[in-house]
């Protein structure tokens, strides 16, 4: 019983910690929780059951605000962030009616070169492959370059 509540309390602060939204484990957690007091309460009686249930609440309480305070969490925690944007500093609005070869499978994404410069490429909805020959129908505000496959 006892084993079955430690496990418990270990996956709930594993689920709040390290794992968030799969809540497969969280409900494997509380899962053996609750059987693990049901357990206690059917073994020893209403007493000791409630006291049981009492102590699981406070040591898991405990566990968990030890858990966040030691810090343990910042390093599986990602702390960098990607600032960047495709085709940001590129001039690109030449490049309307452009002709160019894809240099890597457009599925829709992928990159093509127009001009001997290598630009990322969103397919108009059919599939490429690398050495395709496209061309460049759009071109958006937010830097996306819109092609179509040049049928031979």
């Amino acid at each position: 019983m006892i084993l079955l509540i430690v496990a418990g309390i270990a996956l709930v602060i594993i689920e709040i910690l390290f794992i968030p939204g799969t809540t497969v484990i969280g409900i494997i957690g509380l899962a053996l929780l609750v059987f693990g007091i049901i357990f206690g309460y059917g073994k020893f009686g209403n007493t000791t059951g409630t006291i049981i249930l009492i102590s699981t609440i406070v040591v898991g309480g405990a566990a968990t605000f030890i858990s966040f305070r030691s810090g343990l969490w910042r390093t599986f925690a990602l702390k960098s962030t990607n600032k960047s944007r495709v085709n940001e500093d590129m001039e690109i609005q030449h490049l309307l009616g452009a002709e160019g070869k894809a240099i890597s499978a457009l599925r829709p994404y992928g990159k093509a070169e127009f001009y001997n410069k290598v630009y990322e490429v969103k397919s108009m909805g059919n599939y490429a492959n690398s050495g395709s020959r496209v061309r460049v129908i759009k071109v958006e505000k937010n830097n996306t370059i819109y092609i179509e496959l040049i049928k031979d």
